[in-house]
């Protein structure tokens, strides 16, 4: 049975970004996506930027999902872009808490991302499916894995249909988690995310920032290669494409690509797990 995929994209800043991103889709439609979704900015920052793309995608004939991030908002004004991504043929949203843009402070009517998902039931029912996020290797302001699960699972209580991961290159971690998941008495599927390896800085970057670990081996390897970025593509290739096996054979129910708005390594390991 082929495994459902599903890209993640976020709003380029200038038309040339766009222009590249267009190309991208393109290449990536190819492999017939469940969803493609866009990413929201820091106190909802760029969402005309993620409204506007989300709009493309459907144009595109494709099926989009527009992030929503709910810290530093209203109530009203999240119902007025609840509003304006009905009228748009939106119906899939992933809803998270979002970070604070710097220099913002704190503020807004919802504390949580499960006061958000609540929030969205009440005022549309069953109007949109909602995917929430989840942290295999638990989130990075968790006081610890139990009090992670219990904020998971206030999500999923509050209506969610679905969970996406934050990427990891442990494929022990999910297989722990969703175990966790399932015990905690919660049936939704929890997609892995999947984070290709094109650029060693890039990646330790992003990592040490959104909390994900990458392993020992992986690191002192990407170090090896300095600036050979063809051995960087190649061996990250290697490591993706296992990571993705590893998962799709121990039942993963579908594969979430962060493509970085590039679709080159996206398909080729796609093509290498034959999806």
């Amino acid at each position: 049975m082929k495994t459902p995929v599903s890209f993640e994209f976020f709003p380029p800043k200038t038309p040339e970004g766009a222009a590249k991103l267009r190309t991208a889709r393109q290449a990536l439609y190819a492999l017939q996506p469940e969803f493609c979704s866009v990413t929201y900015g820091a106190g909802g920052s760029t969402h005309e930027g993620t409204f506007a793309t989300v709009k493309e995608i459907l144009a595109e004939g494709r099926e989009a999902a527009s992030h929503f991030s709910c810290i530093g908002a209203t109530r009203d004004k999240v119902r007025e872009q609840l509003a304006e991504l009905r009228a748009m043929g939106i119906r899939r949203l992933v809803a998270l808490r979002g970070d604070l843009p710097s220099g913002y402070g704190t503020g807004g009517e919802f504390q949580h991302a499960s006061d958000l998902v609540a929030f969205i039931r009440v005022e549309t029912g069953d109007d949109f499916h909602i995917e929430v996020a989840c942290y295999p290797e638990m989130h990075p302001q968790a006081r610890s894995p139990e009090h992670d699960l219990r904020a998971f699972a206030a999500k999923v209580r509050a209506g969610a249909n679905g969970a996406i991961t934050q990427y990891f290159y442990n494929a022990d971690s999910y297989f722990r988690f969703v175990e966790e998941v399932r015990k905690a008495g919660l049936d939704i599927p929890v997609v892995p995310g999947v984070m290709p390896i094109v650029s060693s800085t890039q990646l330790m970057r992003f990592s040490d920032a959104c909390g994900a670990e990458i392993p020992r081996w992986i690191r002192l390897r990407l170090q090896s290669y300095g600036d050979d970025s063809a051995s960087i593509r190649a061996f990250g290739l290697d490591v993706v494409t296992r990571l993705c096996e590893q998962l799709v054979a121990g039942g993963a129910p579908g594969l979430h690509f962060y493509t970085m708005n590039q679709a080159a390594a996206s398909v080729e390991i796609c093509k290498r797990l034959g999806v």
